[in-house]
């Protein structure tokens, strides 16, 4: 076999896959382990190697390569298909130079997935052509360049319907466009069926067969000859040369197909057919012969002859023995084709057996559903969560309200009721006012430094797109990378974000310290004040408490032993509804889904969810009804206690119940202040690596690549905070691990200051541009959302008005998902 057409292969530009899967894997899964990173750099290798310029193209080994490397690449698109990976592919076909356009990078592991699938039906026509070049004459040689032929047939045909979706781009290089590709396959299968007539001939099958199938080997030939002239080859390397050839081969099969006829007529004594056909044959062959300026093949050669030599043969046969009319050929029956070649289907994978690298990470689709599964969950235990801390918070403004258990401990009023000196106590050991004293003073300052980072993104940001306007303006049309406008359009997003956060924290803040303003008074006497102090104080009640009902007494006193079993059994709850293991709820749903595969995800979750939380939420259902009953007989209780005790103690109780109020603010305020610390503290970590991501990395890389004799301008200096060596000011990679979310504190409270959920995969609304995950929000609670309904409606969540920040809910407990702000 002479004259194949070897596809050259794409040249695939270096970049480091460990630097981008590691931000892609941390954006969606949240946890980059060592046996990852190590598989990363397994991966990385396997690429350095399928895009080597030594790549052997005649072995099958390097074939192998690229195959291995394919397959890995399409698991891992299945988990990572909206990685921002810029992979850089040139065209095959490009004759190229210095400023040649036949370079595409797209960031989307498809187009890496196309371009590799291409080159192995590159690499396999330049096998199957050294294996038909090597065994004209060896069945071994031709089975192996017909199977490469056919493969290479395959994985044109597919990727012609589904390159421009797969690479998620309408800009496709010359050698990936569909009539390109639709060229290449049906070029491959003309080669394919050129082999299969090598092996007819060398196996001695009839002539009638391999008339037919040699017939279809031209036909072939016409097809890409049809094609190559509809596509403009300027500037375009191998092509060209190849347009002669293939006309040359239309003719030479034309004939050799005629001549194989010939010789069937001969046997059917029709000597009149078989001189036309050789005729025909002849005048196939001498025009195939002037298509090309150097000399046909061997093969082409030796037909030629030996159809000079039998129509000679038989004219004089014919003119002295047969005397058989010769027939037009135009009259003659056309010679039917038989297909051998046929493309090979592309395979899902060439190497299932092998190990996915990444076979810890779920596929996309599934990964998604477990990350909704998990929100409905959250959803449902902050609801259930919200609701018991509400209730548990009416339970004790109603109490506070009625002065309880105060009043009762000291019917006489001449004594520190003992519940207040414990309040007082707690108070002390928790660092009394100066501990708010000194957060409150601390909070201006947390504020103005992440306000400065703001400041400082913002300034970076401008400055690095008036330098691309600059080289923008300074080589023009030559500058072809995305404006950083465009790029920085991402970041902007999050800095605006991020001030609407800091805004609505101001707003917490200030909040805060009207609280604070407000009990101040109560809060410094409990906080500084001694058992006697406290009792000069607090008002005498005048009355000996000798016409209160002491059976009334004890009733509020049942009731109040009642209140505290309630506040236990709900504090049980809640660390049950925490507690439960969400890994035996995905395992329980992945079971759910794999056996009822068409049914919806939304109502598996709910039915999963629903077995392991169902018979919680009834109890908490319990806890409110009991609830309401027992506010209705304190309240009863409380009305008999008053009006036997008269109104001689209303100074006193008035106290109390402040006292009572104030000692709530208190461990109210105390949470929210080291929350809010911690917030701003977290959020300025956050705007450090906010910080390190917007400034785009060697903006002028890929131009200096291209234009080596042009100096650039200078990137803007990076902020000295920034600098790695400064331990107050490290920006990390976006590759850094999300902040963890804080611990619940003793007092079961957080602060509401912004909560988001770490480790969430994030859609690309930018296409083709560079995208990077964005970092997460502080942890915390994100008080920030308004109350989505009534209470009493299942599955939404309700916060209370009447604690925490006025206007703001409480916090869930750690760990549970709340959106960001909009």
């Amino acid at each position: 076999m002479e004259y194949l057409l070897l596809i050259p292969l794409k040249k695939g530009y270096e970049i480091d896959l460990v630097k981008y899967l590691k931000v892609a894997i941390s954006a969606q899964y949240g946890n980059v382990d060592d046996k990852i990173k190590e598989n990363l750099e397994t991966l990385n290798r396997q690429r350095n190697h399928a895009t080597s310029k030594t790549l052997d193209t005649r072995q099958e080994h390097s074939l192998e390569l690229l195959q291995k490397y394919y397959d890995q690449i399409t698991l891992l698109q299945s988990k990572l298909p909206q990685a921002d990976i810029p992979f850089k592919w040139r065209d095959s076909f490009e004759k190229g130079g210095i400023f040649s356009s036949g370079a595409l990078t797209v960031p989307n592991i498809g187009y890496e997935k196309i371009c590799i699938l291409y080159n192995i039906a590159a690499l396999m026509s330049q096998i199957g052509a050294y294996q038909g070049k090597e065994g004209s004459y060896n069945d071994v040689s031709l089975k192996q360049a017909i199977k490469h032929f056919q493969g290479a047939a395959g994985i044109f045909q597919g990727l012609k319907h589904t390159t421009s979706s797969a690479a998620n781009t309408s800009e496709l290089t010359f050698d990936l466009q569909s009539d390109v590709l639709s060229l290449l396959h049906h070029a491959m299968l003309a080669q394919a069926q050129e082999a299969f007539f090598y092996k007819a001939s060398n196996d001695n099958m009839k002539e009638q067969s391999i008339a037919r199938i040699v017939a279809q080997c031209s036909e072939f030939y016409g097809e890409v000859f049809k094609q190559i002239n509809m596509i403009n080859l300027t500037n375009k390397v191998s092509l060209p040369e190849w347009i002669d050839v293939f006309s040359m081969k239309q003719q030479a099969y034309a004939g050799v197909a005629e001549y194989y006829q010939a010789i069937v007529a001969q046997q059917k004594k029709d000597f009149g057919e078989q001189i036309t056909r050789l005729t025909k044959a002849l005048e196939f062959l001498k025009l195939a012969e002037t298509k090309i300026t150097i000399s046909m093949s061997n093969k082409f050669k030796d037909i030629m002859n030996k159809a000079i030599q039998s129509l000679e043969e038989v004219k004089r046969d014919n003119d002295f023995i047969y005397h058989a009319k010769i027939p037009e050929y135009k009259s003659l029956p056309s010679i039917s084709k038989a297909i051998l070649a046929k493309a090979t289907d592309l395979p899902d994978l060439y190497f299932p057996v092998e190990t996915d690298l990444f076979q810890s990470l779920l596929p996309y689709g599934v990964h998604q559903s477990i990350l909704k599964l998990d929100q409905r969950r959250q959803e449902l235990v902050n609801t259930e969560i919200a609701n018991l801390r509400e209730w548990t918070q009416t339970l004790n403004a109603v109490l506070a309200s009625l002065n309880l258990p105060a009043s009762i401990e000291d019917v006489k009023g001449v004594e520190v009721p003992k519940s207040l000196q414990e309040k007082a106590e707690t108070m002390k050991q928790k660092g009394g006012i100066e501990v708010l004293e000194r957060y409150i003073n601390e909070l201006p300052d947390l504020l103005q430094r992440n306000k400065e980072i703001l400041d400082e993104i913002e300034r970076s940001m401008s400055a690095e797109e008036e330098s691309d306007n600059k080289l923008k303006s300074q080589f023009k049309d030559k500058w072809t990378r995305t404006p950083s406008r465009n790029l920085n359009q991402t970041w902007k997003d999050h800095v605006g974000k991020y001030r609407d956060i800091l805004k609505n924290a101001v707003e917490a803040d200030n909040k805060v310290k009207l609280k604070y303003n407000t009990n101040l008074e109560k809060m410094k006497l409990l906080s500084n004040s001694t058992n006697s102090s406290l009792a000069k104080a607090i008002p005498s009640n005048n009355d000996s408490g000798s016409n209160v009902d002491q059976s009334s007494v004890n009733k509020l006193r049942q009731l109040m032993v009642q209140v505290d079993s309630v506040k236990k059994e709900r504090e049980s709850l809640e660390e049950r509804l925490k507690n439960i293991e969400f890994e035996e709820l995905k395992h329980k749903f992945m079971k759910s889904m794999d056996l009822h595969t068409d049914v919806n995800e939304a109502s598996l979750s709910a039915e999963t969810i629903g077995q392991f939380y169902g018979d919680l939420q009834k109890s908490i259902r319990e806890s409110q009804q009991t609830q309401e009953k027992l506010i209705e007989e304190i309240r009863n209780a409380n009305e008999d206690f008053v009006s036997s005790k008269g109104n001689s103690g209303n100074k006193r109780d008035q106290f109390l119940k402040e006292a009572a109020f104030a000692f709530d603010a208190f461990t109210e305020l105390l949470c929210n202040l080291e929350e809010g610390t911690k917030f701003y503290n977290e959020l300025t970590q956050l705007l450090v690596n906010l910080q390190g991501n917007a400034e785009r990395e060697e903006l002028c890389k890929d131009l200096q690549n291209e234009i080596v004799n042009r100096p650039n301008d200078a990137l803007p200096k990076v902020p000295s905070y920034q600098k790695p060596n400064e331990s107050n000011a490290t920006a990390p990679s976006s590759t850094a691990a999300p902040v963890p979310a804080p611990p619940v504190s003793s007092s079961g409270n957080q602060a509401p200051y912004p909560n988001y959920p770490p480790n969430q995969p994030y859609y690309n609304p930018y296409g083709q541009y560079n995208y990077y995950p964005p970092p997460p929000l502080p942890s915390g609670y994100n008080p920030y959302m308004a109350p989505p309904g009534n209470p009493a409606q299942y599955g939404q969540p309700y916060y209370p008005q009447q604690y925490g920040y006025p206007g703001q809910q409480p916090p869930p407990p750690h760990g549970y998902y709340q959106p960001p702000p909009q």
